[in-house]
């Protein structure tokens, strides 16, 4: 066998994955170390991780609806809504945590919030809900603001759609008549199939993000009452505030307007 004196190792698991590197990431704030600051850090970097690939997701989505590849866009449809399903039970792990043990390092966050999460107003963003207000609230982070502004000029996952239903026949101009658009293709499936199931898979997008506020309003309050938030908002008032959003209202509304059509005679 020919010597390897002086080659590069080759490539292994823990190299390409940077394990090592992850592993040192997790730096506690703690002294003396509270037991579960550690679970609280994993949680929240595993969520940012997941929010930068369905960002990755969502971008490609964007780039298939208006190419026309409507499989396309629904094959990162369908990884998106599976990553935001294990979103949605992960809240529940934090759940683990004892009450008091949070409490050990939680004045350690102050004035951070997970308001500031900047991936987490990229999704908000790309997928339609733009606040002025929460991108001025950025301003002093540089790298965030720069992010978040070209979020909130660029077209988004509701522009690349709607635009993709009228170049295929749908009138979308109005509120109303994007509704009606709705209507027809729920209406009509078999006609319609890849819009329809594109639909399906906006409004699950809508409802795993709803699924998670509730679920994360019910867990902050089972771990800290009514307690005002680290970064300075009122905490779970604030939270619940935010239950109501909705990325595609008109889909939503839709479903009000179906109706069985009668069979011809």
């Amino acid at each position: 066998m020919p010597s390897e004196y002086g080659k590069a190792p080759p490539l292994s698991y823990n190299k390409y994955l940077k394990v090592r590197e992850l592993l040192e990431l997790q730096q506690t704030l703690s002294d003396p170390v509270s037991h579960d600051e550690l679970l609280f850090i994993i949680i929240h970097q595993t969520y940012e991780l997941w929010f930068k690939q369905i960002l990755h997701e969502l971008d490609a989505t964007v780039g298939w609806m208006n190419e026309g590849r409507t499989f396309r866009a629904n094959h990162s449809l369908r990884a998106v809504v599976g990553i935001e399903r294990v979103l949605v039970s992960q809240i529940h792990v934090l759940e683990s945590m004892a009450q008091i043990g949070f409490l050990e390092f939680r004045e350690k966050l102050n004035p951070a919030s997970g308001f500031q999460s900047m991936q987490f107003r990229e999704l908000e963003f790309v997928s339609g809900t733009k606040d002025e207000r929460i991108l001025d609230s950025f301003k002093s982070d540089e790298f965030a603001y720069e992010r978040l502004t070209r979020r909130y000029n660029a077209p988004g996952l509701s522009d690349a759609f709607w635009s993709l239903l009228e170049r295929n026949g749908f009138d979308a101009s109005s509120h109303e008549a994007r509704v009606q658009a709705i209507v027809q293709i729920l209406t009509h499936p078999e006609k319609y199939p890849d819009f329809f199931l594109m639909q399906d898979l906006l409004i699950e997008h809508d409802e795993n993000f709803a699924l998670w506020r509730s679920h994360h309003v019910l867990m902050v309050e089972r771990m800290l009452g009514m307690k005002p938030g680290t970064g300075g908002s009122e905490g779970v008032k604030y939270l619940q505030t935010t239950l109501s959003k909705k990325f595609f209202a008109e889909l939503w509304e839709a479903r009000t307007h179906l109706k069985i059509n009668p069979l011809p005679n």
